[in-house]
C-alpha cells in the first residue's frame, strides 16, 4: 500500500503476462485434442495417396471408391474401412422451407459408429444401411421442423426425398470434418457401381488392431497398386502393361493417424482447413515468452522498489529475522501479488475471450476455465510463478547488510546483477522488436496478395448461383440483362475464378498425344473450365496466342483453351508451339488446342497456378455479370425483379467477385491480427520491464544525478546520462533480431507461391518502431529525475 504506483504495474504487468499465457495454452491444448474423440482414436487412420509427376510430388487425402475395402479384405489386421463423399451445394426442402446446404456428404452406414458419433434419435447400426437414408444434426432438424420431431420424416434434396432416419446432437468441434447432415452411401451411384482404384474422391478410414504396425501395413501396399492401378492405367491411357507399370510406381498409399490429420496434413484437398503444427510451436513459444517476461518484470520492479524497503529490512534483521525467514516473508509476498494478478489476469480474460474466439476460430467457453482439473493446474501454474519471480528478488533483498541500510547508504547493486537485469530488457526487446518486424511483413504480404495483377478484372462483376433454378430461361434471362445500359457483359459457368478449392473443379490426369511413347514425362494434372462464348470478354482475360472460342466455328466443341501453365507443364517449348497440339485425357477424350490464355488465380494467391483447360459446354449454374454504374442497389433491385418473373424455383442471391477474392484472404488477415496483439502484449510487458529498470536506475543514481546538477549538468545532459543506456540495449536487441526474424519470416513466406521480398526499410521501420516506444517509456521517469530540486536528494549528506 505504500508503494501503490509500483504495485499496480507489477500486478497488472503479471496479469496480462498471465491471461496472454493462459488464453495461448487453451489455443494450444484445442488444437492437440483435434479428432482424439473416437473411441479408438489411436488405431484410426485415413488412405492417402502420394503421386511422383513431372519432378514433384502431389498429396491426396482422398483415394477411389474400391481402395478401402480393397485394403480390408486383403489384410486381416484391418478391423473396419469407412468412406464419406462430399456432396457440395444443394438445396434442400421442407414444406414452404428451403435452403441452400452445403455440408452434406455421403457415408458408409459404419461411419457414424467408428467415429462416435452417437445418435439423440434412430438406431446407429441400421440409420444409413438403406438407400434415400439420411441422418442430420439437432440444429438442421429446427430448422426445417421446428420443436416437431423430425425422425421419420422426408427433405427434398434436390428432386428426390430423404428420410430422416437419425438425430445427432452435433459434431464435436475438435473434428477435421463438420457436416449436418449424413446421407447413406447406399444413394451414391458411383460408390455402388464403382470399382476403380486410379481417381479420387473418397475419403477413406482404416480401423486396426490394437497390435497391428501401420508402417509394416504400410509396406504392404504398393503389391496392391501394382495388381489393381496398373490395368486401369492400360485401359485408361490406352498404354502397354510394362509403361503402366512404371506409372503405378510412382504411386503410394500411406496411412495418416487420424489424431494427426489437423495439425499435420495440409494437401489442398482437405475437407475442411486445417490447421499447422508450426503455429502450434509458434504460440507454444509465445506463451512461453510471454509469461517470463511478465516474471521478468515482476523481477525488475521488485528489484527497483528495494531502497524503500532496505530499512525495513534492516529493523527486521536487528529483532532478530534470519535470512531464511526473510526469504520466506517475501516470497510469500511474491505468490499473493501473483494470487491478485490471476484475479486480474481471469477479468481480463472475461473482457477479450469474445474476440480471441473470433480471431483464433475457436469455440473456448469461459466456463471451461473452472473445472476441476483446469483451476488445479492453473492453481499451481500461479504458485510456480509467483516463487519463479520473486526467487531474485526475496534473495536480494534479504542480503543488505544491516548496518549500511540502518545508516541510509546508497544501495550498491553488484555487477553480476546489472547485467541479469540488462540482459534480460535485451531479451524483452528482441521478442518485442522480432514480433514488430514480424507483423509488418505479414501485412506486406497480405496487401501483395490482394493487390497482385491476378489475369482477369475483379471489380464490378456481379455473381448470380444458382441459374439452373431458371429451367430452361437461363439464357432469356441472360439476355434481358444484357439489354441493361448498366450491363457491360454475362456469361453463364459453373466455374468462378475465385476463391474456388481446386477439388471443387474438375480435374483428370492429361497428357500430350505426340509424347504418347513417353507419357509419365508429359501427364500432368489439369483442372477443367466449362465456359462458353462470353467468359474471357466478361471478366477481362487476355489471350496470349491463337484464338478463343467463336461461334463462327463448329469444330469448336472439341477444341480447347488452355493457360500458360499448361504449356510449360506438358513442356511446349513456347506458347505459339501449342496451337494445333493435341491433348488426351486420362478418359481418352481428345482435344485440340485452339488458344493460350494468359496465366489466372482462380484460388488464393498462396498456390501455384497450375493447368487449366477451358471447353466449350452448355451451362448450368451460375451467371456473372459486368456492370458499369454507381447506383449498385439500385441495379440489384431491378435484377430481383427480373428474376422473380421467371418464377425460379430457387431463391435469388448474390456475391460481388472482388468482396469473394478477399474473403480467400481471411486466414492471412487473422494471423496478421494475431502478430499484432502478441506485439502490441510484448510491446506492453517490455515496456514495463523497462521502467522498472528505469526506476531502479534513478534510484540508484538519484545522489549522482543531484551532485551533477549542482555542478551544473542542464536537464538535457541528465535526459542523455539517464536513456543512452538504455537506448544501447534495445539497439543491440534490434540487431540481434534482424537475422533472427529475417530466418523466421523467410520460412514463413516460403509458404506462398508468389511473395514479398523482405526489404531492408521493414527492419529499419521496425527498429525506429522500438526506438520511439522506448524514448516514451523512460522519458515520463528520466524527466522527473531531471528536473527534481538536487536538495531533495543531497539532504543527508
Amino acid at each position: 500500500m505504500k508503494n501503490k504506483t509500483f504495485s499496480a504495474i507489477n500486478v497488472f504487468g503479471l496479469a496480462v503476462g498471465l491471461a496472454a499465457c493462459i488464453l495461448i495454452a487453451a489455443f494450444v491444448l484445442n488444437e492437440l485434442s483435434y479428432d482424439t474423440y473416437p473411441e479408438y482414436a489411436g488405431h484410426l487412420y485415413r488412405i492417402e495417396l502420394r503421386i511422383t509427376q513431372n519432378g514433384g510430388v502431389v498429396e491426396y487425402p482422398n483415394v477411389d471408391v474400391a481402395v478401402g475395402s480393397g485394403i480390408k479384405n486383403s489384410f486381416p489386421e484391418v478391423l473396419s474401412s469407412s468412406r464419406i463423399n462430399r456432396q457440395g451445394e444443394i438445396f434442400v426442402k421442407s414444406g414452404d422451407k428451403l435452403f441452400k446446404e452445403s455440408n452434406i456428404a455421403f457415408c458408409d452406414s459404419n461411419f457414424l459408429q467408428i467415429f462416435s458419433i452417437h445418435l439423440t434419435a434412430g438406431d446407429i447400426k441400421s440409420a444409413l444401411v438403406l438407400p434415400r437414408s439420411i441422418v442430420i444434426s439437432k440444429a438442421m432438424a429446427h430448422k426445417y421442423f421446428g420443436d416437431e420431431p423430425a425422425l421419420g420424416k422426408s427433405l427434398l434434396i434436390g428432386r428426390e426425398p430423404f428420410k430422416i432416419t437419425g438425430i445427432i446432437e452435433k459434431i464435436p468441434d475438435n473434428s477435421h470434418f463438420h457436416f449436418d447432415a449424413f446421407i447413406s452411401m447406399a444413394t451414391n451411384y458411383y460408390a455402388i457401381h464403382g470399382n476403380t482404384w486410379s481417381n479420387i474422391g473418397f475419403y477413406t478410414y482404416l480401423l486396426l488392431d490394437k497390435k497391428a504396425d501401420p508402417k509394416k501395413l504400410e509396406a504392404k501396399f504398393p503389391d496392391l497398386i501394382q495388381k489393381y492401378v496398373a490395368p486401369e492405367a492400360v485401359h485408361d491411357m490406352g498404354i502397354s502393361l510394362a509403361e503402366a507399370q512404371k506409372v503405378a510406381n510412382t504411386w503410394r498409399f500411406f496411412l495418416m493417424p487420424v489424431t494427426d490429420i489437423h495439425l499435420h496434413s495440409n494437401t489442398k484437398y482437405e475437407l475442411e482447413p486445417n490447421g499447422d503444427i508450426q503455429y502450434v510451436y509458434i504460440f507454444g513459444s509465445l506463451a512461453i515468452f510471454t509469461i517470463l517476461l511478465a516474471c521478468i518484470n515482476f523481477t525488475n520492479l521488485s528489484t527497483a522498489a528495494s531502497a524503500k524497503r532496505s530499512r525495513e529490512v534492516g529493523i527486521r534483521k536487528v529483532l532478530g529475522t534470519v535470512k531464511s525467514q526473510l526469504i520466506i516473508q517475501f516470497l510469500i509476498e511474491s505468490v499473493l501479488l501473483s494470487c491478485c494478478a490471476l484475479i486480474i489476469a481471469f477479468f481480463l480474460i472475461y473482457l477479450v475471450l469474445p474476440s480471441f474466439n473470433h480471431l483464433s476460430g475457436k469455440q473456448i467457453y469461459f466456463s471451461s476455465f473452472f473445472h476441476f482439473k483446469t483451476i488445479a493446474a492453473v492453481f499451481v501454474f500461479m504458485i510456480f510463478v509467483g516463487f519463479t519471480a520473486g526467487i531474485y528478488p526475496a534473495f536480494f533483498l534479504s542480503s543488505f547488510q544491516t548496518i549500511r541500510v540502518l545508516k541510509g547508504a546508497v544501495l550498491q547493486t553488484p555487477a553480476k546483477g546489472g547485467s541479469l537485469r540488462r540482459g534480460l530488457v535485451i531479451f524483452q526487446f528482441l521478442i518485442s522488436t522480432s514480433l514488430i518486424i514480424s507483423t509488418l511483413i505479414v501485412y506486406r504480404q497480405l496487401h501483395f496478395m490482394q493487390n497482385k495483377k491476378l489475369g482477369y478484372a475483379k471489380e464490378q462483376v456481379l455473381v448470380i448461383p444458382d441459374t439452373f433454378g431458371l429451367d430452361s430461361n437461363q439464357y432469356a434471362f441472360k439476355q434481358r440483362l444484357l439489354s441493361d445500359s448498366r450491363v457491360v457483359n454475362a456469361t453463364i459457368s459453373r466455374d468462378v475464378p475465385v476463391g474456388r478449392s481446386e477439388e471443387n473443379i474438375d480435374g483428370s490426369e492429361v497428357y500430350a498425344s505426340e509424347n504418347k511413347a513417353h507419357e509419365t514425362e508429359s501427364e500432368i494434372h489439369a483442372n477443367f473450365f466449362h465456359v462458353d462464348y462470353d467468359y474471357l470478354s466478361t471478366l477481362g482475360m487476355k489471350m496470349i496466342t491463337g484464338r478463343y472460342f467463336s461461334k463462327d466455328y463448329g469444330s469448336d466443341s472439341s477444341g480447347v483453351v488452355i493457360n500458360e501453365a499448361a504449356v510449360r507443364d506438358l513442356g511446349w517449348k513456347d506458347n505459339q508451339s501449342a496451337i494445333g497440339k493435341t491433348i488426351i485425357s486420362s478418359g481418352q477424350h481428345e482435344y485440340r488446342v485452339i488458344g493460350v490464355v494468359q496465366d489466372f488465380n482462380y484460388a488464393s494467391v498462396k498456390q501455384k497456378i497450375i493447368p487449366v483447360m477451358m471447353m466449350l459446354r452448355h451451362n448450368n449454374g451460375t451467371l456473372m455479370v459486368k456492370i458499369r454504374t454507381t447506383d449498385v442497389s439500385g441495379f440489384l433491385s431491378d435484377v430481383r425483379k427480373e428474376w422473380n418473373a421467371y418464377n425460379a424455383r430457387t431463391p435469388f442471391s448474390y456475391y460481388f467477385l472482388d468482396d469473394k477474392f478477399a474473403s480467400v484472404y481471411t486466414a492471412e488477415e487473422k494471423t496478421g491480427q494475431i502478430f499484432t496483439c502478441f506485439a502490441f502484449v510484448a510491446v506492453l510487458i517490455a515496456s514495463l520491464g523497462l521502467l522498472g529498470l528505469v526506476a531502479f536506475t534513478t534510484e540508484q543514481r538519484n545522489k549522482e544525478i543531484g551532485i551533477r546538477k549542482v555542478l551544473g549538468a542542464s536537464i538535457n545532459q541528465v535526459l542523455i546520462l539517464l536513456s543512452k543506456e538504455f537506448l544501447f540495449l534495445v539497439s543491440l536487441a534490434f540487431f540481434i533480431s534482424i537475422p533472427l526474424t529475417w530466418w523466421l519470416m523467410h520460412n514463413w513466406l516460403n509458404n506462398f507461391a508468389y511473395r514479398i521480398n523482405i526489404s531492408w526499410w521493414i527492419f529499419a521501420t521496425g527498429g525506429i518502431m522500438a526506438f520511439l516506444i522506448t524514448l516514451i517509456t523512460i522519458s515520463f521517469l528520466s524527466i522527473r529525475a531531471a528536473v527534481a530540486n538536487p536538495v531533495t536528494s543531497l539532504r543527508s549528506e
